[in-house]
């Protein structure tokens, strides 16, 4: 049998190289194309929604009667928040599990209580609670954006704590929900801040349970400290579960201390999504109290 001989390439002829490997980096690209063109689509539709909502709510909210206002303020609302989380899901930036919430909505007065890991928790609530009283920050009540269709639904500010306790359980006398927030602002420590009195002095007034939520997600974006035009990786997963619910209190400083102790147990084991620079004030021991 004759051995076929293999001539060697001839000078100027380039013999063909295996391709090259793509990167991690070039294949990265598409994708992250994607996840700005998601964000900035985020950003514009919320903008749209949230200007062309005030424009009618201001007329609105002087010329219906109170009662009016404030039950069409609040399915509108909630209606125009899950079209919006609707639009992320779509477009591939975030994913929703929101289901164990709506158990929740033709229950009686409650005080919804969840952890606060992002400015996108009480859009998620309020997206499937229509009959939601929220105390909210003043700033976020006086913004362009949003101020109208908040005054609209009679959502309560928290700039003056007497005047927001009152008015909290007037609305839950009402039959409302009440969605507050107990570490009255966004986590800084994980797995929760240390927990405010105020939804244990509320419940103790109103006589009315305190249902715990825990929001868990596996992105630090809108965190406390994230910027908002600062682009996160896509898509995010948002996961949203009934905890415990707890009968109204009759020591509301010992109750706080349980309400803490409920939420540490019940996210220990939760994805982190505390930004990088804030992990270390997240592992710092708690004090003993």
């Amino acid at each position: 049998m004759e051995l076929l001989e293999i001539a060697p390439p001839r000078r100027g002829h380039q013999v063909n190289a295996a391709p090259a490997p793509i990167s991690g980096l070039a294949r990265r690209r598409p994708q992250r194309l994607h996840e700005y063109l998601a964000l900035g689509s985020g950003l514009v539709l919320l903008g749209t929604i949230s200007l062309t909502w005030s424009a009618l709510a201001v007329p609105l909210h002087y010329v219906l009667p109170r009662r009016w206002a404030r039950l069409l303020g609040r399915r509108s609302v909630t209606t125009l928040f899950r079209l919006y989380l609707g639009a992320l899901d779509l477009i591939g930036a975030c994913r929703f599990d929101l289901r164990e919430l709506d158990t929740l909505r033709n229950e009686g007065p409650l005080i919804i209580a969840p952890n606060h890991p992002c400015l996108l928790d009480a859009v998620m609530v309020i997206s499937r609670l229509p009959n939601t009283a929220c105390i909210m920050k003043a700033d976020i009540v006086d913004n362009i954006f949003l101020g109208a269709g908040a005054r609209l639904a009679g959502y309560i500010r928290n700039d003056a704590r007497l005047s927001m306790i009152r008015q909290a359980v007037a609305e839950l006398r009402n039959g409302s929900h009440l969605l507050l927030f107990p570490e009255g602002t966004r986590t800084t420590r994980w797995p929760v801040n240390a927990c405010k009195g105020t939804a244990a002095l509320i419940a103790r007034r109103a006589r009315v349970p305190i249902q715990t939520v825990f929001i868990e997600t596996d992105s630090p974006y809108l965190s406390k400290g994230w910027p908002l035009f600062r682009c996160p990786a896509m898509p995010i997963t948002y996961r949203i579960r009934l905890g415990r619910r707890f009968d109204p209190p009759a020591k509301a400083g010992a109750f706080t201390e349980e309400l803490e102790r409920h939420f540490i147990e019940a996210l220990r084991d939760a994805p982190r999504f505390l930004p990088p620079d804030a992990q270390q004030a997240a592992d710092a021991p708690r004090p003993v109290g």
